[in-house]
This record gives structure tokens, sequence and C-alpha cells, in this order.
């Protein structure tokens, strides 16, 4: 779709006309101040014209001027090409996820409508349900055991983020937890993007017992930051082992450190949760979803090439051969 900045411009077309109108060329009554005898001669011999004596080519050459002249108004006038509207996402709230992927994230101890699953399985199919919706938020991804890694920075590629959660592989970071070091990381990240709406969801099965940093220390980093943090804590508190002496209950949660959990989420405005199942995760991120509404609107943009660098470039390569023609001519 051809769009046109400045259309009052192409009044200047008429303006050679106008000119020529209302100035007309000077007639030269002055008589030669040199008589040739000859020279009606001369001029039949080199002239390149007519017996009328106007020169041949005269008028395609004011026609080339005149085109010029057209090319040059276009160029003016910002005549500029419209390309299909295309849809991008709104700016809304830039999310990280960090995900404890410890070695007792494989424990099977989620229930789920299909039976058991380990940790980790449930994580990766509820976390990329909630990855989907989020359209419009910058979506962040950090990996942690002993040390935390980032595995996808902020951005608004959601299958990207859903591809590397489901890629991560147990014990990569280490077989320890570094809460604190986690909460650091996504702090320095939340850094390189200021705004209001920044939150992190932390989900870990333990206690902090690795890294540099102190959990609560690096709570009050992030709040200082405006940083939300919503906990949550994973794992049964019950599960059967089959054993010589019969089934034993035992609590494979016994690590988590549910007093750490709700403080860190106390002091940055955010909110403590606890999955002991795969229903109860579902929930807990349909209830995030809600605490962080998706910002749903999207710009629609239409990108913009302008035409004048073609029409000057024309106009140009016409002037030459006009500057051209007339050199040959003389």
């Amino acid at each position: 779709m051809i769009q046109v900045t400045y259309p009052w411009i192409f009044l200047a077309i008429f303006l050679p006309f106008i000119v020529r109108y209302f100035f007309p060329a000077v007639k030269n009554e002055q008589s030669s101040a040199l008589k040739v005898p000859f020279f009606s001669q001369l001029q039949q011999t080199f002239a390149h014209g007519d017996s009328s004596g106007k020169p041949k080519g005269l008028s395609s050459l004011k026609y080339l001027a005149l085109l010029i002249w057209m090319l040059m108004v276009v160029s003016g006038a910002g005549v500029q090409w419209l390309g299909k509207p295309l849809t991008l996402p709104q700016s809304g709230r830039d999310l990280l996820m960090a995900i404890d992927l410890s070695g007792s994230m494989q424990t099977p101890d989620m229930q789920t409508s299909s039976g058991q699953e380990t940790r980790i399985d449930v994580v990766k199919r509820v976390a990329n349900q909630f990855i989907n919706g989020r359209t419009g938020d910058r979506l962040g991804l950090i990996l942690f055991g002993s040390r935390p890694y980032l595995q996808t920075p902020l951005t608004f590629d959601r299958k990207t983020v859903g591809q590397m959660l489901n890629d991560a592989t147990l014990g990569i970071a280490g077989p320890q937890t570094a809460i604190g070091d986690a909460i650091g990381l996504s702090v320095k990240q939340f850094l390189n993007y200021p705004g209001d709406s920044k939150a992190l969801i932390l989900l870990t099965d333990g206690g902090n017992n690795a890294g540099v940093m102190q959990p609560l220390a690096a709570a009050k980093l992030a709040a200082q930051e405006h940083i939300k943090i919503y906990t949550i804590g994973l794992g049964a508190s019950q599960m059967a082992i089959p054993g010589i002496f019969g089934t034993q209950i035992v609590n494979p949660s016994s690590d988590l450190d549910i007093d750490s959990l709700k403080q860190i989420a106390q002091i940055t405005g955010g909110e403590f949760f606890r999955a002991e199942d795969g229903a109860a995760l579902s929930d807990i991120y349909a209830r995030i979803n809600q605490l962080e509404p998706v910002k749903s609107d999207a710009i629609t943009i239409r990108p913009v090439t302008p035409l004048y660098p073609w029409t000057l470039g024309v106009a140009l390569g016409l002037s030459f051969l006009l500057i051209v023609i007339r050199l040959w001519r003389k």
C-alpha cells in the first residue's frame, strides 16, 4: 500500500509551467556583433538540427528535465510503502522462573490422574502450561542446584523457554540446593530490565544448603528492586515405601524449609504456596496467573519502507544523462 506523507508537495509539479508562463524567456533583439557571411553553410554542416534551426532532441531534453523534476517532487512528498500489519506483544510483566534441579526432584511422590510421577516431570508439564499462557510477558528461566545458571534470559519467545525447561536434566547444576544464589542471580538479571512489573517464581523441594548468599539476604535485595517472589514448596508430605518388614510411611519432604520460603515471600510482597501433588501445583500456577494478570493488549504496526532513495537515485542518474547529452551536443 502506498502512503504519501506530504501530499501538498505534488503542487510543485506545476511550478515549471507557472514560471514559463509568467516569466517567458527574454528575446534577444540585439543584432549580432559579428557577421559571418557563410554562417548558414556552417550551420547546415555542423549543427545537429533541422532546417528550422532548432536542435534535434530539444523537446526530448525538456521532457527528460521535467521527468527529473517530477521525481524530485515525489521524493519530497514522502512516498512510502506500507507493509502488511504485524501484531507484536505489548511489553507486559517480566517473569523469571527459578526451578530446582537437585537430585531430590527425581522423587516419585507426586500424585496425578495418571498415578505417581516424579517431581520434575510434573513441574515440566505444569510449568509449560503456565508459560504458554503468558502472552505478552517476558519470560526467563533459571535452573539451580549447587549453583544457579541462567538457562534462558528474559524474552518474548515462550516456545524457547518451554523447550529449555523440557530439556533440563537433573543434577546438571549440582546435587545440592543454592536458593540464595538463585535469587541473587534473578535480581542481577532484572537490573537490565527496569520496570515495576517484575516477579520471580521460585520452586524448590528442599532447603538452602549450598551457595554463597543467604536466602533472606537475597530476598531483601529483591525487595529493594521491587521484585516480588512467589515461592513454591514442592513434594508430598507422605509416601509409602515397601520394605522387608512391610510398607513404611515416610515424609519425603522433610528437607523442605517452609519457614524460609514463607519469609522470602513475605519480605518481597509475594506469596508462599505448598504443592503436594500435581493438582495442587496446577492450582498454584493458576493462582499466580491471577495475582500477576497477563497484559493481553497487543500492538499492531505496519512496517514502513520509504521510497525516496529510489526516486532520488533515478533522478540523479537521469541528471547525469542530461548533462552528458548537453555536453555531447555542444
